[in-house]
């Protein structure tokens, strides 16, 4: 694990890359608790026989203490549980190396399926799948916290699935799909110039949508004045305002971006093993390197964000000067490159 952590926070894009960065540093090896030895042969073996269960056991107890200490109580809304945004992102595989991974006829691919805590930027929950299967699936094996929001788009919309999170006590927020049929109940009274159109109260009509989520439903029409586009929700939240019900669904788009920036700063696209059980342990190993850098910075009031954090353990990690000085003692808001006088070329 410290070698696959040790490749994700310095980017490497291969094992054979990791192995040549470790062997430059041999002399460190017993001090980093590597062992004696580190060789590419040990560890395409440990990928693939050693359980992918003990990185993501390990991954859910930093993703623990991240959480609690990156909790912030100045949330816009006033909400006592949590919020969560539910999503998934497709990490396309090469079919003819992963040939387990099929996912059409001439793709590979695995889906990474997250519930991430809009209050913590921390993902809470994870799920690795194959492509193939479908988002709403997903809904099955999440865990429902009673008094807490569960964002999500269309792409989850199972009335069945939907009302056992109601009876739990929580509650969704989502889109509406073109083709629902809704028959409205009362209306309540809205203010049109903050985007909201329509606030209502009523029941599902058709007959199967009916039998599996038969309580009352709110549906909210909000028209979206920086995209010029008009959005219909569905909850089962009837306390918040309409116009905060629109904010909670604006705040999905934050596990959007968790996806990017775990795309593009650490390993997950491009693989050191082939088989599904190395490829698990390297999305853990990512998350884990993810929940080490929040922790750091939240624990030392860095005021950086995770991303420059990153940037510099990179090329910090065999130094011996302590983490909280290299992130603390140095102004790099204060930076004078282009005061400086610099000589003119003859000629320019």
């Amino acid at each position: 694990m410290l070698c696959m952590v040790f490749g994700q926070l310095t980017s490497r894009d291969s094992m054979r890359d990791l192995i040549l960065s470790l062997e430059a540093h041999q002399a460190k090896y017993y001090h980093l608790g590597f062992g004696p030895t580190v060789s590419r042969r040990n560890l395409g073996t440990a990928n693939e026989k050693r359980s992918c269960k003990i990185f993501e056991k390990f991954a859910y107890v930093l993703i623990d203490q991240a959480r609690r200490s990156s909790y912030r109580s100045d949330f816009e809304i006033t909400i006592e549980g949590n919020v969560y945004a539910l999503d998934s992102t497709t990490i396309d595989l090469c079919l003819s190396v992963f040939w387990w991974a099929e996912f059409r006829k001439h793709k590979g691919g695995i889906k990474l399926h997250t519930l991430y805590d809009v209050k913590t930027s921390i993902p809470s929950f994870l799920h690795i799948t194959k492509a193939s299967i479908h988002d709403v699936n997903i809904l099955d094996i999440i865990p429902i916290e009673t008094g807490s929001f569960y964002i999500m788009d269309k792409g989850y919309i199972d009335f069945e699935r939907l009302h056992r999170i109601h009876t739990m006590g929580s509650y969704f927020v989502t889109r509406a799909k073109d083709n629902l049929r809704f028959k409205r109940m009362y209306s309540r009274p809205v203010n049109k110039t903050s985007g909201v159109m329509i606030d209502q109260i009523g029941k599902l009509e058709v007959y199967n949508s009916k039998k599996g989520f038969p309580d009352k439903l709110r549906r909210i029409k909000y028209y979206d004045q920086e995209r010029d586009k008009t959005l219909i929700f569905l909850t089962n939240n009837t306390d918040l305002k309409a116009e905060e019900i629109a904010f909670l669904y604006k705040k999905r788009w934050e596990v959007e971006l968790f996806f990017k920036w775990m795309k593009q700063h650490l390993k997950i696209k491009t693989f050191w093993g082939t088989t599904m059980n190395a490829v698990k342990i390297q999305i853990y190993c990512a998350i884990i390197a993810y929940c080490l850098v929040a922790f750091v910075g939240n624990q030392l009031k860095v005021d950086r964000p995770i991303y420059e954090i990153l940037q510099v353990l990179s090329i910090s990690l065999l130094d011996k000067t302590p983490v909280r000085e290299i992130l603390t003692r140095c102004d790099y808001k204060n930076v004078k490159e282009l005061n400086l006088n610099q000589l003119r070329i003859s000629g320019f």
